[in-house]
């Protein structure tokens, strides 16, 4: 390995907040904007989600995941970015220095600034302990997207999907697209974690049924799924559904690997990098964007945390890798919330992406009431006008931390 490369910016990771740093950084530096992907292709995850729903915040306008994947790209590399395909970063061999292995060689990047953007991912059927057969026929969500939309491959002709969040709708039109029917949607929830604007056309014009409360216990089959064993989680019955296919979605986590082997701190939440509203993690110069912090949101909020965490970059760069102001106040919550990002307040940090907070919630909240606590006493309290639901982010306004005590003890959000 006797290759370096030096560039201004690295920034780990090819899909919508890379590349919209990429984009945004490359015009602004004086020396090179590297971006690293291991995939063949840059563009993330939209790159194999074929159906509209893409680039309303970023963009400005709504197109497919392809679409909108090619024209991240295309901006990128116009503003003046290289981005290199089949990169994989396996380590760390500095503070800011990585190395790579890809099909030209093996290779070292050292920069003055690294961005980690490498995304999230569904948790597979094993991690999610379901017992029963090992059959054919179980995927993530994309895993059958890149069968379906990349390669043109058919899976099977009547699946069960576990999972109601947005991307489980998702699932749903790709089976639709490949000729697989979903006979069976299955959630713990006692409703669809999704919006309704996706649920109600997906019961009445998809015809597909959303059993709530409701876990796979088994799955059956020889050779190729048969059936999957269904349990209500309130009366403990079970039922078993005839299917071929068995899509699991959403139950995110980050792809925090380098994060980890770096010895960036991870916020216990989101299992992620730590960071403040700058987007800065715990090693000077490294930062991190989109949905390695929050797992998972949309395509085009991850995409203006790119933008976002570009301007924390060149504030890093102008300060000549001047370390930032003090250590922080820790940000947590308490039930039902799971997780608050950004979770950490230093005494200089700006607001945060679109000034907003984003909280993830296992319970159902038809109208949250927010209190911000710091050292036992209530130093905000405000009612949202939006539900809290499982499944999706729940965002408020990061006005609520303006009486915070920057230098202060640990603040709790909750939500009653």
């Amino acid at each position: 390995m006797n290759t370096t490369l030096t560039p201004d910016v690295l920034i780990i990771g090819g899909g919508p907040a890379g590349l919209t740093a990429a984009a945004r950084l490359a015009p602004r530096v004086s020396g090179q904007v590297l971006v690293l992907d291991r995939e063949a292709d840059a563009g993330g995850i939209p790159r194999h989600s074929d159906h509209p729903g893409y680039g309303m915040r970023d963009l400005k306008r709504v197109t497919s995941g392809p679409r909108y994947a090619r024209q991240l790209v295309e901006r990128a590399v116009a503003a003046g970015a290289e981005i290199r395909t089949r990169a994989t970063v396996t380590g760390w061999s500095g503070e800011r220095t990585v190395e790579v292995t890809s099909p030209g060689g093996r290779f070292e990047v050292a920069a003055r600034a690294v961005v980690l953007a490498t995304g999230a991912r569904e948790r597979p059927r094993a991690a999610r302990r379901v017992p029963g057969d090992r059959p054919h026929g179980v995927y993530t969500t994309g895993q059958l997207q890149n069968i379906v939309h990349l390669h043109h491959g058919r899976v099977g002709e009547r699946a069960v999907v576990v999972g109601g969040e947005l991307v489980s709708w998702s699932a749903v039109l790709t089976l639709r697209e490949a000729g697989c029917a979903t006979a069976l949607m299955t959630t713990p929830y006692r409703r669809s974690e999704s919006y309704a604007a996706f649920t109600v056309p997906g019961r009445t014009v998809l015809r597909v049924p959303v059993a709530t409360r409701t876990r796979v216990t088994r799955i059956i089959g020889r050779g190729r799924v048969g059936a999957v064993e269904i349990e209500h989680l309130d009366t403990g019955a079970r039922r078993t559904v005839d299917c071929d296919t068995v899509i699991f979605t959403g139950d995110w986590i980050p792809d925090h690997e380098l994060a980890r082997t770096a010895g960036i701190e991870l916020d216990p939440g989101t299992l992620g990098p730590r960071v403040d509203p700058a987007l800065r993690t715990s090693h000077p110069g490294v930062f991190a964007a989109g949905n390695v912090l929050h797992p998972v949101d949309t395509a085009d909020v991850a995409a203006l945390d790119g933008a976002h965490v570009a301007d924390s970059v060149l504030r890093w760069l102008a300060a000549d890798g001047r370390p930032s102001d003090g250590t922080g106040v820790p940000i947590t919550v308490d039930p039902p919330l799971r997780w608050i990002a950004p979770s950490l307040l230093r005494p200089d940090s700006p607001a945060p992406a679109r000034d907003r907070l984003l909280l993830w919630t296992d319970e159902f909240v038809l109208v949250p009431r927010v209190t911000v606590r710091q050292d036992g006493r209530v130093v905000a309290r405000r009612t949202l006008p939006w539900p809290a639901a499982p499944g999706r982010v729940l965002r408020i306004p990061s006005s609520v931390l303006r009486r915070v005590d920057r230098h202060g003890g640990e603040v709790r959000v909750s939500v009653t």
